[in-house]
């Protein structure tokens, strides 16, 4: 990964933030440890105008965002670690519980400009990491698979919503077991196997992600995922046919969640500093592979798992 000077960066900066004045990127930051206050920030593209959306004591976490609305999932007026969906607008206003249906601590995706969402969610404690279709504007739901020792988790559509791409595990009980990618069509019928971890990797042994949650490129016609191989996390990607497989990035920091931009030409992601143990907001442009710590000023320790977000064309 090519590291540029500070004027370069600001140049860098400040271009991508005029031409995409609509985006942001929204991420999670851990607020008050104490309390397990986790809170949804968002900031605008140069690392400027960072502000909390959330503004609740509570779990929020956000996986995803359509155009003009900001989806997260909260245990607000639920037990502990009891997630549900909602969404607000990007500013944090007008926020609307989705669906009654519980969910697990997973990423989602959507198809149809937003209105149909696929989820991890849960029909009890003994049936988990199961996936549904949520009805955005109703709130109902439909479960996909029902798999009682399987688990199902950080579903996304592909563009054009006939297929999904999702992490799977046979049996979520067994530590020994190495989830891997998948992908199926969107009525749940065959299902392939895009990734296979190193047989001979140390970390195979270890407690880590060995396929974390797929994000699909339109654009260039791939999906990306943070896998921890060789020493460290680095994201890496696959075609939808599985034929073709590379690491994607070639930073000495961990690299983990992260997200595309709607043009495809942006990668967000937070990085690790082993050293510290800071976890900051990188955005890299893809061609060049130039970055930028976008949230390097701020006081907070843990920002996380970065979404595009980007404001209706009015």
């Amino acid at each position: 990964m090519k590291i540029v000077t500070a004027a370069a960066l600001l140049i860098f900066c400040l271009s991508t933030a005029a031409q995409h004045p609509s985006w942001k990127i929204a991420f999670n930051v851990l607020q008050d440890q104490k309390a397990d206050d986790y809170e949804v920030y968002t900031i605008s593209l140069d690392g400027t105008d960072q502000r909390n959306v959330t503004n609740h004591k509570d779990v929020a976490w956000t996986y995803y965002s359509i155009p003009g609305k900001l989806l997260f999932i909260s245990d607000r007026g639920a037990c502990r670690r009891c997630y549900f969906l909602y969404e607000s607008e990007i500013d944090g206003g007008n926020v609307r519980k989705v669906t009654n249906l519980q969910l697990e601590d997973s990423w989602m995706g959507s198809r149809n400009n937003g209105r149909e969402l696929i989820v991890a969610g849960r029909v009890d404690t003994r049936i988990r990491y199961q996936l549904f279709l949520v009805d955005r504007e109703s709130g109902q739901y439909r479960q996909l698979t029902n798999e009682t020792e399987s688990a199902f988790r950080d579903p996304v559509f592909s563009p054009d919503g006939k297929q999904i791409a999702y992490v799977y595990k046979k049996n979520r009980t067994d530590r020994s077991e190495i989830e891997e990618m998948y992908i199926m069509h969107s009525d749940g019928t065959n299902r392939r196997k895009l990734t296979t971890y190193p047989a001979n990797d140390p970390l195979g042994k270890e407690m880590s992600y060995k396929v974390g949650p797929p994000h699909w490129n339109a654009k260039y016609k791939f999906i990306t995922y943070q896998s921890n191989q060789a020493g460290k996390q680095s994201i890496f990607a696959v075609t939808p046919d599985g034929q073709k497989q590379w690491k994607l990035t070639e930073s000495k920091l961990d690299e983990g969640w992260h997200d595309w931009s709607p043009d495809g030409e942006w990668l967000a992601f937070d990085s690790r500093n082993e050293a510290t143990g800071r976890y900051d907001i990188v955005l890299m442009n893809y061609k060049s592979k130039d970055v930028k710590t976008i949230t390097s000023t701020s006081s907070f320790k843990y920002h996380q798992a970065p979404v595009f977000l980007q404001t209706l064309n009015r």
